[in-house]
């Protein structure tokens, strides 16, 4: 059987939403199962390049077939997910205000419409399944666990109508116990009270960061008015009391330096959601007396509190990929419609999410070698034990290597990587090479069979491979490892086996045999403006626009030339899908007109970016065939304009407003 499992909206990069994103999802994917294992999967953003989208699939979709060899003729289900009577209704819903919409009889003809606009096939409408949101968030972590019992708690900010669900799965049947209305949202109570500290959707891990500076207790009076716990687990949010915010501050602009009051927010939210949480597992845990516990949704990746729960010893076995979010949805949805019809399946335990682009080895020097204006290219002898002596001379390392990372963390694959000893990396990284908050912390990579000789582990379990929980570092050891030791003395750390990544255990194990810790610091490769690179290409930019020091690419290493603004007129520059360019002609004073240029997003056009019109003309006439010079001369422009130019790309490239790449017949 062959399953293709989907997640995201209806709309191309390029197209305005049609489908509104709250209660529908975001951070679009794909997944492509053979016989219940996966071949392949990708999130969308991972192509398109923009950061958690919810634009319809359609590139991950293409990448899952293509690595499989297979067509869309040949699957047998495309497993969506979400309820087909709550699609059914929210398309009725959007069709008063957007009555194009209507031409679609129900949800199964959209999806065929939208297939065949998309890959050029008719598809029969009975190929679609649809798994409610929910059962999809369940169904992601508990077909992965191995387990073939367990309690299931999936929590979010709203799917389906609902915002929690648990649920007893015994041998692939979810019998659920429990659902939450979206009033009670712990996701939505999570932003509402996140927008008082600056920070917005996907922001939330930022704020997880942050509790550890902060004291639970001095907000804790405040924080225990907006929720009650009640008898049986049960719970009820009290949302409209989250105003009462203003009492303690205003709320934070983004720029501003955060204060010691926002650090004991974060603390006593924090401390608020564990306690909840707490109070629904240790009724559902005696009500079922279920020993193993699976977590899943947006709010599950809060590693502190998965930390906190395999801790309390009031389960032995606590599983959760780095994918609880929505984009696991694609694998839960696929997983659940795969064993439905092949019930006889065995449950297997994943160690791994290494499904994405594949790096071959035999590509990576011509690859590299298109940048030769910008890079010094050598290929190595002895991969770990070079990158391990570079790391111990203080270099911090972009690292690509076999198949992408499916999720939001950096594995192993697609990672920066440093000497975890040294403690100047955290400020280096979060300033220079991340371009975000300074309190940031950073995760560590332990091989696998030494992790309870540096990391308080409780019970049995000893495998972390989806960096999911955070554990505290030995006391003896926190000094000596100050890049990846959160002020609080604990890690978000991630076990690596020799199995599951031989590339990346065999340079943690050459770090180790030189330096006696077998430990990286591990960081996902990328700038706070893009997802995590997949690409060599997409590499090889955030390296040049960062502060690396050197990239590794399967065998080789990259330094950086001294490399101009000068040097980008040979590349060949393109708009991604889904900028617009503006030209305004608008008042500026009472009495006073004037022409302004832009660049937005079309899916969010509150982020706009101000632009020269000597470069709004250079992105007009971008074709993605000619070079940056070529098209300044086509334009005719003087040398004070050609230099307005080149000092604007940059900051544009950096900030990934626009594409470069090299021209291929230089």
């Amino acid at each position: 059987m062959l399953i293709l499992g989907i997640t995201g909206g209806i709309d191309s990069v390029f197209e305005t939403v049609m489908l509104a994103h709250r209660g529908l999802g975001h951070d679009s994917a794909a997944v492509l199962l053979e016989n219940g294992k996966v071949v392949s999967g990708i999130e969308e953003e991972r192509i398109s390049r923009i950061k958690h989208t919810n634009k319809l699939c359609s590139s991950a979709v293409s990448f899952c077939l293509q690595t499989a060899q297979k067509t869309i003729d040949e699957l047998d289900a495309i497993a969506i997910y979400a309820g087909e009577d709550f699609l059914n209704a929210k398309l009725k819903e959007l069709g008063i205000h957007t009555p194009e919409l209507n031409i679609f009889t129900n949800i199964r003809h959209l999806y065929q419409i939208l297939f065949e606009r998309e890959f050029g096939v008719s598809l029969s409408q009975d190929i679609f399944q649809f798994v409610h949101h929910h059962l999809a968030h369940a169904a992601a972590s508990y077909y992965l666990s191995g387990f073939d019992k367990a309690l299931v708690l999936t929590i979010d900010g709203e799917g389906d109508d609902i915002s929690a669900m648990v649920a007893d799965a015994n041998c692939k049947d979810f019998n659920v116990l429990r659902t939450k209305s979206v009033p009670d949202s712990l996701g939505h109570f999570y932003l509402k009270v996140i927008a008082f500290l600056g920070y917005k959707d996907f922001d939330e891990y930022k704020v997880m960061g942050l509790a550890p500076y902060g004291n639970a207790s001095v907000y804790r009076q405040k924080f225990n008015c907006f929720y009650d716990l009640l008898p049986d687990g049960e719970y009820t949010i009290h949302q409209d009391r989250i105003m009462e915010m203003y009492e303690l501050l205003q709320p934070r602009r983004r720029d501003d330096p955060f204060t010691q009051v926002h650090m004991d927010i974060a603390a006593a939210l924090q401390e608020a959601l564990e306690t909840i949480v707490f109070h629904i597992l240790r009724h559902f845990k005696h009500t079922t007396g279920h020993t193993c516990l699976v977590i899943s949704g947006g709010v599950g990746q809060n590693s502190s509190m998965n930390g906190k729960i395999l801790c309390s010893g009031l389960f032995e076995d606590v599983f959760l990929p780095s994918f609880a979010g929505d984009s696991g949805c694609a694998y839960g949805a696929a997983a659940y419609v795969t064993h439905k019809m092949q019930p006889e399946l065995p449950f297997i335990r994943v160690s791994h999410a290494y499904w994405g682009t594949p790096i071959h080895e035999d590509e990576v020097g011509n690859a590299l070698e298109a940048w030769r204006a910008f890079l010094q290219i050598e290929k190595l002898r002895n991969r770990s034990e070079q990158v391990a002596d570079l790391m111990i001379d203080g270099a911090v390392i972009g690292w690509v290597q076999g198949r992408s990372e499916f999720g939001p963390r950096a594995l192993g694959n697609r990672s920066i990587l440093a000497d975890p000893r040294v403690a100047s990396h955290k400020e280096t990284i979060n300033a220079m090479i991340k371009m975000r908050e300074g309190y940031r912390p950073f995760a560590p990579s332990i091989l696998e069979e030494r992790v309870r000789d540096f990391f308080e582990v409780p019970g049995e379990q000893a495998d972390f491979p989806f960096m999911s929980f955070v554990l505290n570092v030995k006391p003896e050891w926190r000094e000596q490892l100050p890049a990846i030791t959160h002020v609080d003395g604990s890690a978000r750390l991630q076990t690596v086996s020799r199995v599951g990544n031989p590339r990346y255990w065999e340079l943690i194990d050459a770090f180790g045999g030189k330096t006696g810790i077998p430990i990286l610091l591990n960081t996902s490769f990328n700038n706070n403006a893009e997802p995590i690179v997949d690409s060599i290409d997409d590499a090889v930019v955030c390296y040049l626009t960062s502060g690396l020091d050197y990239l590794v690419v399967g065998d080789y290493l990259a330094r950086k030339k001294d490399w101009q603004p000068e040097d980008l007129a040979n590349l060949i520059v393109s708009l991604p899908k889904a900028a617009v360019l503006r030209r305004e002609d608008r008042y500026v004073s009472n009495s006073e007109r004037s022409f302004s240029y832009a660049l937005l997003w079309n899916y969010n056009f509150s982020r706009r970016y101000t632009l020269s019109e000597v470069g709004y003309k250079i992105l007009q006439a971008a074709d993605g065939e000619q070079p940056v010079g070529q098209l300044m001369d086509s334009l005719g422009f003087l040398k004070e304009q050609r230099a307005q130019v080149l000092q604007e790309l940059p900051g544009l490239w950096s900030d990934r407003l626009l594409v470069l790449r090299p021209d291929s017949k230089r």
